[in-house]
């Protein structure tokens, strides 16, 4: 089963290199059919799809994804070219998170998911 996200839009220099590094993490499906060959990922049962588009200003993303185990996405990240930003943590009186940055430099949350 893919990893599941609450909300999500990526937009970077390299919207095929952004599109392959996140469907290798985390096992996504993306569709560029499309005019605008802007990634249209479909929302699985429990979460909500989003996009991963060329940049019109900037690289810009902010999400969490719950993930089975937080370190080990992180292993798969550093495969993957991008860098851990803070090693799991337990929030108090919340989930375990840890945050790292994708090849373009945007920062993505990981969490812990309950019950998977």
């Amino acid at each position: 089963m893919a990893d599941k996200v609450v909300h999500f839009e990526v937009h970077g220099k390299d919207a095929a290199k952004l599109r392959a590094f996140y469907s290798s993490l985390f096992g996504w499906k993306i569709d560029i059919n499309n005019p605008m060959q802007y990634g249209i990922v479909s929302a699985e049962p429990g979460g909500i799809g989003g996009g991963i588009a060329q940049a019109q200003q900037g690289p810009m993303v902010t999400f969490y994804v719950a993930v089975e185990e937080p370190s080990q996405a992180l292993a798969q990240v550093k495969k993957l070219g991008g860098k851990t930003l803070m090693e799991p943590q337990q929030i108090p009186g919340g989930p375990l998170i840890a945050m790292f940055a994708d090849p373009e430099g945007n920062t993505i949350g990981l969490l812990k998911a309950e019950n998977r």
